[in-house]
């Protein structure tokens, strides 16, 4: 609906967001995704070996913990994207390409990270100062990372961990 709103009757997005219930950074996502769907780019699918997922994460992992530019940059896909969600009346941030993708990537001296695994993906319950922090899901393809979806949303972050913590290790 998004794509359809602005590409075709030239909406702008701060009124799509109005009508699909997000925010104009979500919709605007939105639209490119379909924009990108409708021209064949499709988003490609997470690979569903998730030990496979899980070495290319853990390599992220240790690059961003060691500071490391040109390892960081080997596990990222050339299109990567980068969505932080930061809840209601605050807009996404989307970032793009592995550039500014390994810019915003930070390990957080004392920080932790609880492995996950959400929707067939792999995930991290990311910790700060014994507080949850956010929650990751990667998305990986072909030995590449290409999304990452970040949620920064205090509420929905807590019911994450809370959830995690019910579970056995």
């Amino acid at each position: 609906m998004a794509f359809v709103l602005h590409d075709m009757f030239d909406l702008p997005f701060s009124d799509i967001a109005d009508i699909v219930g997000r925010s104009p950074a979500a919709t605007r996502q939105l639209a490119s995704r379909a924009r990108r769907r409708v021209n064949g780019a499709e988003v490609p699918r997470c690979d569903p070996d998730l030990a496979q997922q899980r070495k290319v994460v853990d390599a992220f992992y240790a690059a961003a913990r060691n500071a490391d530019l040109d390892a960081l940059l080997h596990v990222l896909d050339p299109d990567i994207v980068l969505r932080t969600d930061y809840g209601a009346g605050r807009p996404a941030s989307v970032v793009s390409g592995p550039a500014a993708v390994a810019e915003q990537v930070r390990v957080p001296q004392g920080g932790r990270l609880r492995h996950l695994v959400i929707n067939g993906a792999i995930g991290a319950l990311s910790i700060r100062d014994e507080q949850p922090y956010a929650v990751m899901v990667f998305t990986v393809a072909g030995d590449k990372i290409v999304r990452i979806d970040v949620i920064r949303d205090t509420d929905r972050v807590r019911r994450v961990a809370a959830e995690v913590d019910r579970r056995p290790d």
